[in-house]
């Protein structure tokens, strides 16, 4: 099964007979007076529905009055239905987590020693080995070594990665196997927070909390039904002076007609729907806030390595200046990479040994220089010299200021290797340069088609990279890139972030490494990639399981499909009153009226017909749309004014007549069945 077919699956779970019983049992439930004050609407029609049962025990019932009451409480019942539907489709997912989730036996490293120990006694901080064939048994960071990780139990991908100390791919989870070798991991949540225990609570429905533009529906819902209650009451004692005897089931029945019952009813399945597709698409969003926002975004800014490039850049050639063997460039290179555990300096040790045969040679006592993202060098310092390797800026000041010269032939090189689009890494000893390795980087598969669709969505893509412009530039028409910062610093990627905030723009940041936290924290939309570090994943607003730097595409379509879903039902929710009033007004005051029957254009048999037949269609078209729902609006790439104008089209235009057809067939059924 493909993975595009397993997320069909996942998506149609929701209908099954398991999520239906579920969402039942629920919808009952949920009729709490505590449950119902959260949607103020349905609320109402619940306090109008209890209303009329009590005056049916007060007033002598008839069948009238006893349907009414019977399709009110339908009403406030279907709504329930589509909130519980919703979060059954998390609760299943969150059941799949939860079998992952397990108790592990795990080696823990103390005192010198190691000792067996359960998975949910860990702490943060603690140090635990995990062999081939091993549970990882909690998150954390590799330490030390390599391993192939099966992460299929949390992201669905069949194929292995690999996590090693070093660089931006230490992140283990929870619940995931290693295949082949060994690490040390440091844990970095303690048992219960660990990033599955948030993701089963975030797929539970236990964390969500209304966006903005939902608070601000809701609130505009709200004040419609308090608009639309003054005026129902006001009608009681206006009918009287007319002549018009009404009673409680029909003023409730006009209430719930009246006011906004169906986008009500369907809005918290939208939110809920809306975190649940993310997720489908493997997404981990921290917020409903986080998806909906990410269908205004107009920049997205990409960290180069890791995101654009596989990441793991690989040293290709040692070139020496005028004046400097091969061998010694090598010699000094690999040596100067001693301690580096990142994947470009273990290379840079592999280049030697092949092309030379050469061993390091490192003292006891070397200090080892770690690269940073300030500095943009490392190496080592061993008896009295100093092994230096880093971006050309850096280390030729590095040389200047210890009083060396720089070869005339450098600034070719390093422009030559860049322009390829390799990365050049200049390597010195004390005072002198002897030469650049050249590292190469290798873009993702598929990365350009990726982009092109991103565009095509009048997006604009910024890729940052701590390369040099030449490099940068390589790279940015490589892979079909809008624009790049190049030498960029963390203080560089959190400043452009803010200077395009400034100017209006929504911005979108994705990156994977510890020197990406600021950034991910600063930006509007922050997806970290579930390889990163923790502290990009602490500091983005949604993670990415799959590690895919385009997923980005996912996520806006799905942030999109949420708001035309939010629009389109509302729209339809306003518009299809229209065919209410003809049916209801009439109804209610034609006998005091009679020139009123001139509204009923529909030729309903009967006034309670008409209040019965409007009062059943409001009922019945809440479940009838909860598949559009919990599915959203097909997404489509066009612009805002041409969205608007289908939306007006489709749902505004379907609300008007829809109803009209509907009310009358009910209408038509409940004549030829003879009740009214």
């Amino acid at each position: 099964m493909t993975k595009t077919e397993r997320r069909e699956a996942r998506s149609s779970a929701i209908f099954n007979k398991q999520a239906a019983a579920y969402a039942a049992v629920q919808s009952i439930k949920m009729l709490s007076p505590k449950v119902m004050i959260k949607n103020p609407v349905m609320f109402v029609t619940e306090m109008g529905a209890v209303l009329s049962t009590i005056s049916l025990f007060a007033v002598s019932a008839d069948a009238y009055a006893v349907s009414v009451t019977v399709v009110l409480w339908f009403t406030v019942i279907f709504a329930n239905f589509a909130e519980a539907l919703a979060e059954a489709k998390g609760k299943a997912g969150a059941d799949s987590l939860k079998q992952v989730r397990r108790e592990t036996v795990c080696t823990r490293f103390v005192d010198g020693g190691s000792e067996q120990i359960v998975s949910s006694e860990l702490k943060v901080g603690d140090r635990v080995l995990v062999a081939d064939g091993g549970i990882i048994p909690c998150d954390g960071e590799v330490d030390k070594g390599i391993a192939s990780v099966d992460e299929s139990a949390v992201t669905g991908e069949s194929a292995p990665v690999i996590r090693e100390s070093g660089g931006d791919r230490t992140g283990v989870t929870a619940g995931t196997k290693v295949l082949t070798g060994s690490i040390e991991v440091i844990v970095t949540a303690g048992a219960g927070e660990s990033f599955l225990d948030r993701m089963i609570s975030l797929v539970e429905g236990a964390v969500r909390q209304k966006t903005p533009n939902e608070l601000a529906l809701t609130v505009t819902l709200s004040g419609l039904t308090l608009a639309f209650l003054m005026v129902t009451v006001a009608l009681l004692p206006m009918g009287r002076y007319f002549g018009a005897e009404l009673s409680i089931p029909t003023l409730t029945a006009l209430l719930v007609c009246l006011i906004p019952t169906t986008i009500s009813a369907l809005l918290p399945a939208i939110g809920i729907a809306g975190m649940n597709r993310a997720l489908a698409a493997n997404i981990l969003a921290k917020s409903g806030k986080a998806v909906e926002l990410a269908g205004d975004i107009d920049t997205i800014l990409l960290d180069k390595t890791g995101t654009i490039t596989v990441g793991n850049r690989q040293a290709v050639e040692f070139v020496p200046v005028e004046g400097v063997t091969g061998r010694k460039l090598a010699e000094t290179a690999m040596n100067a990479s001693y301690g580096d555990t990142t994947p470009e300096g273990k290379s840079i040790v592999v280049l030697a040994e092949k092309l030379a045969g050469l061993e390091a040679d490192i003292p006891d006592g070397a200090e080892i220089i770690i690269f940073s993202a300030h500095t943009r060098l490392s190496g080592v310092d061993r008896e009295g010299r100093k092994l230096r390797k880093g971006a050309y800026d850096a280390v030729t000041a590095f040389v200047q200021q210890n009083g060396g010269l720089i070869p005339p032939d450098l600034k070719e090189i390093t422009d030559r290797i860049a322009s390829s689009g390799c990365t050049p890494i200049v390597v010195a000893e004390d005072n002198e340069i002897l030469g650049v390795v050249s590292l190469s980087d290798v873009l993702k598969a598929g990365i350009q088609s990726r982009f092109a669709r991103l565009r095509s969505m009048g997006l604009r893509i910024i890729m940052v990279t701590g390369d040099n412009h030449l490099t940068a530039k390589a790279i940015a028409d490589e892979a079909g890139v809008d624009g790049f910062v190049a030498e960029a610093k963390p203080e560089d990627k959190l400043n452009y972030i803010r200077k395009e905030q400034k100017g209006g723009r929504l911005i979108a940041m994705i990156g994977d490494g510890t020197n990406d936290a600021p950034a991910l924290a600063q930006a509007d939309i922050g997806v970290a990639m579930n390889s990163g570090t923790q502290a990009a994943k602490e500091a983005g607003n949604m993670v990415d399981l799959d590690n895919n730097p385009t997923k980005l595409i996912e996520v806006i379509e799905v942030g999109k499909q949420l708001l035309m879903t939010r629009g389109a039902l509302t729209t339809f929710s306003v518009s299809n009153d229209v065919a209410k009033y003809f049916a209801i007004i009439p109804a209610m005051f034609i006998l005091a009226m009679p020139h009123l029957a001139g509204l009923n254009i529909m030729r309903l048999a009967s006034p309670e017909s008409a209040v019965l037949s409007a009062l059943i269609f409001n009922a019945v078209v809440i479940p009838a749309l909860i598949p559009l729902a919990i599915k959203g609006v097909r997404f489509r790439a066009m612009g805002a004014d041409a969205l608007l104008r289908r939306n007006l089209l489709i749902y505004g235009l379907g609300g008007v007549i829809l109803p009209f057809a509907g009310i009358k067939l009910i209408d038509m059924l409940l004549s030829a069945a003879g009740i009214f």
